[in-house]
């Protein structure tokens, strides 16, 4: 499965989507003026993803700040990932939060709570 790769800038996040490994990065800040339209290839690539995922497949999601759109975006892309879960595959969310970001760290509780796939909460410093 080909990579997935989007390099972040001021308003959208890196993208890191490495299918042959199981390994899926999102990384920085999600403030796109186009939400759906930026996540739109993350969608795709995750739908083919879905069709063979790896027996494990490992999520590190790191935001320091997404917007309302945004964040309906990451809940259809968890959504997805979460989909691999129920498929039988292990699946493991991590996210990762600044020690002082109590925003990020309620984010990640939330989202945790709308899926089945195990989710760890990570602070880091």
């Amino acid at each position: 499965m080909k990579l997935l790769s989007l390099e972040g800038s001021n308003i959208t996040p890196e993208i890191k989507f490495d299918g042959d490994m199981g390994k899926l990065s999102l990384k920085g800040r999600s403030i796109p003026e186009n939400a759906l339209e930026f996540y739109q290839p993350i969608f795709e690539w995750l739908d083919e993803y879905l069709n063979s995922p790896q027996q494990k497949t490992i999520v590190h999601v790191q935001f320091d700040y997404f917007n309302t759109s945004s964040s309906k975006c990451i809940l259809d892309v968890l959504k997805r990932i979460d989909r691999i879960d129920e498929a039988g595959h292990d699946v493991l969310i991590k996210w990762y939060y600044d020690e002082n970001d109590e925003d990020m760290m309620e984010a990640g509780e939330d989202y945790s709570a709308l899926l089945e796939a195990p989710f760890e909460l990570l602070e880091i410093e």
